[in-house]
């Protein structure tokens, strides 16, 4: 319940620091920078993981085809 309430207490301040009116924090040019810097970042972070994932998956393949092999030279003897 506290958690409840505290995430709608975030989702209130963060409505009101945004709203582009005179009695708001009008932090909506700097939520936009922030943004703006950050999507690199971000992107960078998401396409080291992706190399990583390929890498891992190209690793994989080779030794599954290892297995095979040995697979079919030990069904042979």
């Amino acid at each position: 319940m506290v958690a409840l309430i505290v995430g709608i207490i975030f989702i209130a301040f963060a409505v009101y620091s945004i709203l582009p009116v005179s009695w708001s924090l009008q932090w909506w040019p700097y939520v936009v920078d922030f943004l703006r810097g950050g999507v690199p970042i971000i992107a960078v972070f998401v396409g080291l993981i992706a190399v990583f994932i390929g890498i891992a998956d190209i690793k994989d393949r080779i030794e599954a085809k290892k297995e095979e092999a040995e697979e079919e030279a030990a069904g042979k003897e």
